[in-house]
């Protein structure tokens, strides 16, 4: 149970979760409501897909191109904080992260910045948590809040464009942590791949983007995934979160089963009803902004608050964000790991941002 725990803490607190608040509503037919399948399905669909174009290295690829005409080490860090930043608005924060954090170890290593790599991973974990924040599909809460309250696409994206343009713009001065310093970049050389693969992939992807358009239903990208990647590489099958998505189904019973209680509907409602964004965000920092997202949803028909409130929350402590805490791992495994100076870099950074996306959000 203690190797359980540590490999997947959350899934463990979910699941302890879900099975204390069956105490309390006993199972029954309405438990089947719970269950949200197109965020499942959808969230199954873009994991797989996403394994695909990483078994590819079409990501360091990107980067190697990008990486070309870099002389500078602020130059380097622009490219390696803004790569993360783009991307997990197609691919998620925690993929972003997983991709482009061994990525800037290797390349700050082989340019001798190597000593500022608790300011670049800190901003890049950032970058990508808030990038993250612009589509449906740049995390899972925000697919799941897409799904759930019944979005537009255009109305979603006008939602978190303004804090995710002015954080784009505040990421650009992270630069000035890093000194003035000329560097020589050399990128490795690119092996071939796929093409075939690749246009699989791309036309999966594809079906999954025109189901968060509300185009196809969920049902056709799942079964288009599945089908292809058992005719083509059916370990990418096995390279899925599935983890995560068993914490989903965990706090889908559990946030059920809290809506089913009066005490707990009479706490929380009023507070969501005047302070949506405040207590969403709160409630990120201690219990992670995915869960947050899923248990309070019952309670508010507040989605711009929510979405705002649990994106934000992402920032703050090393648990709103679960990507955040896939950043901190890549870290602590290097051999001169300073965690303490790297903890404090990044409490000051996000609380700072955190701060001043809190009170964006209250005036637009």
């Amino acid at each position: 149970m203690r190797k359980l725990f540590k490999k997947y803490p959350v899934l463990c607190i979910s699941a302890l979760c879900a099975l204390i608040s069956m105490i309390f509503v006993l199972p029954d037919a309405q438990y089947a409501d719970y269950i949200d399948l197109q965020v499942i399905c959808l969230l199954f669909s873009l994991m797989a897909v996403i394994q695909g174009f990483q078994s590819l290295g079409i990501f360091n690829r990107l980067a190697g191109v990008m990486l070309k005409k870099i002389r500078t080490l602020r130059g380097l860090y622009l490219i390696l904080v803004y790569l993360p930043f783009f991307t997990s608005m197609l691919v998620t924060n925690d993929v972003a992260l997983i991709t482009f954090v061994p990525f800037a170890l290797f390349m700050l290593k082989l340019s001798g910045g190597d000593k500022y790599k608790i300011q670049v991973i800190v901003l890049q974990t950032i970058a990508a948590n808030i990038g993250s924040m612009f589509t449906p599909i740049g995390n899972p809460q925000n697919l799941y809040l897409y799904t759930n309250y019944h979005l537009e696409f255009g109305y979603f994206m006008s939602v978190t464009l303004i804090p995710v343009v002015l954080s784009g713009i505040l990421l650009f001065f992270g630069q000035y942590l890093l000194p003035k310093q000329t560097i020589e970049v050399q990128t490795p050389q690119s092996e071939p791949f796929a093409s075939c693969k690749m246009a699989l992939y791309t036309l999966l992807f594809i079906s999954c983007l025109l189901t968060v358009l509300h185009v196809l239903p969920y049902g056709i990208p799942t079964a288009l995934v599945v089908i292809g990647l058992l005719f083509t590489d059916r370990k990418l099958l096995t390279k899925v979160d599935y983890a995560l998505l068993l914490t989903f189904v965990c706090f889908f019973i559990f946030s059920g089963n809290l809506a089913r209680l009066s005490w707990v509907e009479s706490l929380l409602r009023p507070l969501l009803e005047t302070q949506p964004i405040l207590v969403s965000a709160l409630t990120s920092q201690v219990i992670s902004n995915v869960p947050a997202a899923i248990l309070l949803s019952p309670f508010t028909d507040n989605a711009k608050g929510l979405l705002l409130g649990t994106n934000i929350g992402g920032l703050g402590t090393i648990i709103a964000s679960l990507a955040s805490v896939i950043s901190f791992q890549f870290y602590s495994k290097e051999a001169d790991a300073q965690v303490g100076r790297y903890m404090g870099y990044f409490t000051v950074l996000n609380f700072a941002l955190f701060a001043i996306l809190m009170l964006l959000s209250y005036i637009i």
